[in-house]
């Protein structure tokens, strides 16, 4: 199971959006629904240490659970991209971790939001370079937009729909100009977009996938690799940003290296057995009983756990609606009564997690309650479109008392099937055509087998044709492509300040579009009418109303069998490193952060 972020660098792209009060004057940063934490004049943010020493190296398990690579090229569909390549590329600006939404000044040394809000200027400094010494000018960042939007991956695509053009004023000016009514995005979505060499994508093809390190402006370049097993990324000396403010005390490993593993046991093994020094532990079982080993009891392996205060997003088994045996609803609902979570959580999960209920769990996004005034005045336009559950409280996962005995789910469910049109027979269930209704989980990781395994017991308790099917990590890319599946298990990490990036996840359009993150095939014009809203809105508090409204609406249509959550990050790691006294509030700051502590490293290599 691994978290949709987008791709290693999208999930910059869409970070945050754009101020209010409006710029009506160049800015050092830009920052949604209020003013900017940091002053022009800052040094550096408060959750790093300017003063870290630089060296070492960091080998690591990259969160996103990916298990093999065959591309650098992070910014096309084709291919799985390899981890780390936001460190390769540099952007207008950047975000600062510890606001929810705000973005500070790196190859743009400012911001000119129009009073219109129909365009933004950045003013580009002039000592940006590529790697290879070429200067880095509005031509190189006009060119970005036009290839991303034209030919990159639908998470970039998408969001720049309403980006009508960029221009080059000038070799250190660009000008981006909006259409429609949807801007508020647009300015942060334009400034976290990665910048591409003109010049090397001249004499190099964008749309193919390619293992030829790429040229990039960013602090670090690719260095030794072998792909589907590590991948490796050398500091740049000659970086020409590392002094500025938002760079101060990040990027302090001389070598960054991503491990690439089949599974998580191999994965535990090879930490404990020095092989790579960090990653966060995802699996309950093992952070409750795989760290009871030697490294760990003597401290030379720490076990650290940091506040996740982020929006834990929507993490479930995705029902695939775009296949006609899951149109129904019912038959969705269905499904969802077979999970019997709590017994999980007791028997496999150690007590561990949260059970997820909402879309923007862990935040105050999520609906609680009968709807507001506010949240009805959004819905009550499409009362004769919706379900009366979206008019009350919303609809939540069953609760079961653990024992394994939820015989009332399951008659319910076997209730919602019939109703649904489906007939009980020796051989299973079958419609009116005669076709049977079979059940497929697709997943990529044996260590998902014992999660998956119950379910499938209660599926078959039904009647249900049900199985699970494990495929490589090739295979389970590609058929998450082509959405072939019937349910995956798959995790939305969602923005603090959600915006646009929410059609490529629920909208209609990209429910027919090949490589979207619309898993379920969600195409409901009232949720596309509400994502208007979200993005739309001029406050914090329209935002959350319009959330709430959405989430409402979702959630009744029974998209997904919800999981769980436990809003920390779980990190084991050995102890060579240093890192700042402060976390930053939206990120869990491991290795970004970090540095080599090099009398931490003499220590252990005496014991």
């Amino acid at each position: 199971m691994r978290a949709l972020s987008f791709l290693p660098a999208a999930a910059a792209l869409l970070a945050s959006a754009f101020a209010t009060p409006l710029a009506v004057e160049p800015r050092h940063g830009l920052s949604i629904f209020g003013e900017l934490k940091y002053p022009a004049d800052f040094k550096h943010f408060d959750y790093v240490n300017p003063d870290a020493p630089k060296g070492g190296r960091v080998s690591q398990i990259g969160t996103a659970g990916l298990t093999t690579f065959d591309s650098f090229n992070a910014y096309i569909l084709k291919g799985d991209a390899a981890q780390g390549m936001n460190l390769v590329f540099d952007s207008l600006m950047v975000r600062a971790e510890d606001e929810p939404d705000a973005v500070y000044s790196l190859v743009a040394e400012t911001a000119d939001v129009a009073d219109d809000k129909m365009s933004v200027t950045f003013k580009l400094r002039p000592e940006a370079k590529f790697a290879d010494g070429s200067p880095l000018t509005a031509d190189d960042v006009v060119f970005s937009f036009e290839t991303l939007k034209a030919k990159g991956h639908p998470a970039f695509a998408f969001p720049l729909r309403d980006v009508s053009a960029a221009q080059a004023i000038d070799p250190h000016t660009v000008r981006y100009t909006f259409t429609g009514s949807l801007v508020r995005d647009l300015p942060i979505t334009v400034a976290t977009l990665p910048i591409l060499s003109k010049a090397y994508y001249t004499t190099h093809d964008f749309e193919k996938t390619s293992l030829e390190a790429p040229l990039g402006s960013g602090p670090y370049k690719v260095g030794p690799f072998k792909a589907g097993t590590y991948v490796s990324y050398l500091r740049r000396a000659d970086y020409w940003g590392r002094d500025l403010p938002v760079n101060r005390g990040q990027n302090n490993f001389d070598e960054v290296r991503y491990e690439y593993y089949r599974d998580r046991t191999l994965e535990l093994e090879n930490l404990l057995a020095g092989n790579f020094d960090l990653r966060e532990e995802f699996t309950s079982k093992d952070w409750a009983t795989g760290y009871d080993k030697q490294p760990v009891k003597d401290g030379r392996v720490l076990l650290q756990t940091l506040p996740d205060e982020r929006p834990s997003g929507a993490q479930g088994f995705f029902i695939n609606t775009r296949r006609d045996k899951f149109k129904d609803v019912r038959v969705r609902e269905a499904l969802g009564l077979a999970f019997d979570f709590e017994w999980s959580n007791k028997n496999l999960f150690f007590g561990l997690y949260t059970r997820t209920a909402s879309y923007f769990e862990n935040s105050d996004m999520k609906a609680e309650g009968p709807p507001s005034p506010e949240e009805l005045a959004l819905l009550e336009p499409f009362r004769d479109k919706l379900p009366p559950a979206v008019f009350g409280a919303p609809v939540s996962p069953p609760v079961t008392d653990g024992s394994g005995n939820n015989r009332k789910e399951l008659r319910q469910a076997v209730k919602l099937l019939t109703d649904a049109g489906w007939t009980q027979t020796p051989e299973g269930w079958k419609n009116a055509k005669g076709e049977p209704l079979t059940v497929e989980i697709l997943i990529d990781s044996p260590s998902f087998e014992r999660i998956v395994g119950p379910y499938l017991k209660n599926l078959k308790a039904i009647g249900i044709d049900a199985s699970m099917r494990r495929v490589d990590a090739a295979q389970y890319e590609r058929r998450m492509k082509d959405f072939d599946f019937d349910l995956t298990t798959q995790r939305y990490a969602l923005r603090l300040t959600p915006g646009v990036e929410l059609k490529t996840f629920w909208g209609s359009q990209a429910a027919a579009t090949n490589g979207s993150f619309n898993l379920a095939g969600i195409a409901d014009p009232v949720v596309d009418a509400l994502i208007d809203k979200i993005v739309s809105a001029q406050s914090r508090s329209e935002l959350v109303t319009a959330t709430r409204a959405a989430d409402r609406v979702l959630r009744a249509g029974h998209y997904w069998v919800p999981q769980w959550y436990k809003g920390a990050h779980n990190l084991v790691f050995w102890n060579k490193f240093g890192w700042p006294d402060v976390k930053p509030k939206y990120a869990r700051g491991a290795a970004e952060t970090w540095w080599y502590d090099e009398a931490k490293a003499k220590a252990l290599s005496q014991r």
